[in-house]
């Protein structure tokens, strides 16, 4: 994608695209807390909030895929056609980035605290890093090991403190927001060819628009046609504000953030988004802010940043 290196950016530009960061994470971190509000309303369930939240994405991620072409066509590039690689790439990518992912973040949210969801999440960089051990035979600095024990040992942290009062039902839950971690780093680890010969926007906006496809496909098999829309008002004005302000925008926002300040600050600026989870989650959800809590999300924060910074 092009845009200004940040070393060669103007302060304007700059300040523009941190606030854009920090924006868009502060957005993206409000979905855990509008699935857990909508869990509160009878005959909710990870399937059906899935399937509302893409069906009202679904039109946003189409005009994205439009405006992508749209731009490079107004820029005098060439609009890449799809080959048949391409498409099964991005049907992998929308199955492990975004459909898989979603599903089991939202079936694990049923289960355990928004806070220690999104510090689970956030662990993306270090499974990233793991992944590349595992599949290319990468090596792990030290600095790197350090940071990814101070991550996962945060994350222990808050988990023993939920164990202590949820029991097995927050190892259930960890397990599936563990599992929705580790699709999303696949998505990563597989996606950069693709993200080079297609751009980033275009490939989002492709792969998500498979994912909402395939949400959608889930419902019809596993539930009744007609139970799609037989929530409280309450749960589609939820999904609706997922569907937008905590996933298209957020997207949107990230895309135009890296444009101007590059992918390495602003996922140091996203680091707001974990402590953006904890407060809403104190606010609106009546979650704990103790200790166990502080502690855990200072070590994931630190982690990850050695980590991010040594990679």
């Amino acid at each position: 994608m092009a845009g200004v290196a940040p070393a060669q950016a103007a302060p304007q530009s700059i300040a523009t695209g941190v606030a854009l960061a920090i924006a868009g994470s502060i957005a993206f971190s409000g979905k855990a807390i509008i699935v857990k509000l909508a869990y509160r309303y009878p005959g909710v369930d990870a399937v059906s909030l899935i399937m509302l939240r893409m069906l009202m994405a679904l039109p946003f991620f189409l005009g994205l895929v439009w405006w992508a072409g749209y731009r490079a066509r107004k820029a005098g590039a060439v609009v890449v056609p799809l080959t048949r690689k391409d498409k099964l790439g991005i049907l992998g990518l929308g199955i492990t980035g975004y459909y898989l992912a979603s599903y089991l973040d939202f079936a694990g949210l049923a289960y355990i605290s928004a806070s220690l969801e999104r510090l689970i999440l956030y662990l993306n960089p270090t499974l990233v890093v793991l992944l590349g051990v595992a599949l290319y035979g990468k090596k792990v600095s030290l600095p790197q090991a350090a940071g990814m024990a101070l991550s996962y040992g945060g994350v222990l942290l808050v988990f023993g403190h939920e164990v202590s009062f949820a029991g097995g039902n927050a190892a259930l839950g960890a397990a599936l927001v563990l599992g929705s971690a580790i699709s999303y780093a696949l998505y990563l680890s597989y996606s950069g060819e693709l993200v080079q010969r297609l751009g980033s926007l275009r490939l989002v906006g492709l792969a998500t628009s498979v994912a909402c496809v395939l949400c959608i496909a889930q419902f019809v098999i596993l539930r009744p046609l007609d139970t799609a829309f037989a929530v409280a008002p309450e749960v589609l004005w939820l999904s609706l504000l997922n569907a937008t302000a905590c996933t298209v925008v957020p997207v949107m926002l990230v895309m135009m953030a890296i444009e101007r300040i590059g992918s390495g600050l602003a996922a140091q600026v996203g680091m707001v988004g974990p402590m953006s989870t904890i407060l809403m989650g104190v606010l609106l959800l009546d979650e704990p802010m103790n200790l166990w809590v502080i502690g855990g999300t200072i070590l994931v924060l630190l982690g990850v940043y050695v980590v991010s910074t040594r990679r």
